[in-house]
């Protein structure tokens, strides 16, 4: 398998845990030190990411993306690029992630997501 396949696959099993508001399996995905700046929030490390998520609600119904590229950067590196909405809204957010492979598997190592005003 293709690490842009491995990656991919990944990025849909983290799709469906953020659609689901599953904290616990959205946090598997991300290794312990990873970065990650939200539309207007930051975490570093999981400690942060835990607290943060854990208190959000859920995604509004019926999120797609759009233009999802995922990138191979050599064996153990991928970057991740979409864009995502939701039904009634013009605006497209945009989110990339960047997967390392660690020795735990692959994780998110870094994660942005913003919305253009």
């Amino acid at each position: 398998m293709t690490v842009e396949a491995e990656v991919t696959e990944l990025f849909e099993a983290y799709e469906r845990a953020l659609t689901a508001n599953d904290a616990d399996a959205i946090l598997a995905f991300f290794a312990p030190g990873a970065v990650r700046y939200g539309i207007a929030d930051q975490q570093v490390g999981l400690d942060e990411q835990r607290r943060w998520r854990r208190a959000q609600p859920p995604l509004p119904s019926g999120r797609y993306l759009k233009d999802t590229l995922v990138q191979a950067f050599g064996p153990d590196v991928a970057v991740v690029n979409t864009l995502f909405g939701y039904p009634g809204r013009d605006v497209l957010g945009r989110q990339s992630q960047t997967w390392v492979r660690t020795e735990e598997g692959w994780r998110i190592v870094a994660a942005h997501v913003s919305e253009p005003a």
